[in-house]
């Protein structure tokens, strides 16, 4: 399933598997002159080709190494002949078959390895100049492409709303809530950042959602401590600040829940 619009300048291409005519989640790629900003998963590989036939790709970009963001990497470098790149963590995980819990499997399918390059700092696209931005929290390996004059960032995975609850076990709220704070304090051209997220959503205020959301989790965190220093369990604190499990938490087998999310936050150094 494909949907496709026109952002300014900006082309976004929204894939996702289908289930009796619904998307089962979105996920966005981005075209901007004949560079790709993310690639998408593996049962969407036949609608981005279908779009893109007839242009010209010259360069893939990936924020980051999840399924949802590289599976047409290698369909891509065997259509066009295009290079393809992502931080210098995420090549050698690109380059192998990912294990997948369940979930992931049936949302996104396990994507093709491909052999792609270690990012520079910058990426040209013709028109324009993206700055390679390292914005790990989401993983370790994700970066996000910020275009100074005109104020865009391409934020993958980074911000997918204001007040998270729940997360996967391995990613760092600390980092995560740092990376934020790092793009929101970026000087622009416009003096605005709008994100182009990698959920398709496009935030026009994203300096301000950015700020918001780091804010949220700092606070979360002094929350956090405080149950825990009275001496209530995680479940209990869960309970407490949420009102109970996430519904990814169902979906999800557990891999993303509430839990994780309190869990995180007592590991980590955030303070409001």
């Amino acid at each position: 399933m494909i949907e496709v619009d026109q952002v300014g300048d900006v082309v976004r291409i929204k894939l996702s598997r289908e289930d009796g005519g619904r998307a089962l989640y979105w996920t966005a790629v981005y075209l901007l002159d004949d560079v790709l900003i993310d690639t998408g998963c593996a049962y969407t590989v036949d609608d981005l080709l279908g779009f893109l036939d007839g242009r010209t790709v010259r360069t893939a970009v990936n924020t980051h190494s999840h399924e949802d963001h590289v599976a047409g990497n290698r369909a891509l470098q065997e259509r066009f002949g295009c290079e393809v790149f992502a931080h210098p963590a995420a090549v050698p995980v690109i380059a192998r078959v990912p294990l997948l819990q369940p979930y992931r499997e049936l949302v996104w399918g396990y994507p093709e390895p491909a052999v792609v390059n270690p990012l520079g700092p910058t990426v040209e696209t013709g028109r324009f100049r993206l700055e390679v931005v390292d914005t790990p929290g989401h993983s370790q390996d994700h970066v996000a492409f910020v275009e100074r004059d005109r104020g865009w960032c391409f934020s993958g995975d980074l911000f997918v709303g204001p007040r998270p609850k729940a997360v996967r076990p391995d990613e760092d709220v600390a980092a995560m809530v740092r990376s934020m704070e790092r793009l929101a304090a970026l000087e622009t051209g416009t003096g605005d950042l709008v994100l182009f997220t990698g959920l398709g959503k496009v935030v026009d205020d994203g300096r301000g959602a950015l700020l918001e959301c780091a804010a949220y989790l700092r606070d979360l965190a002094r929350r956090v401590r405080e149950l825990a220093r009275s001496g209530r369990t995680p479940p209990e604190i869960r309970d407490e600040l949420f009102g109970g499990e996430s519904v990814l938490d169902r979906l999800t087998d557990g891999h993303y829940s509430a839990e994780n999310m309190v869990r995180a936050l007592l590991a980590s150094n955030l303070h409001p």
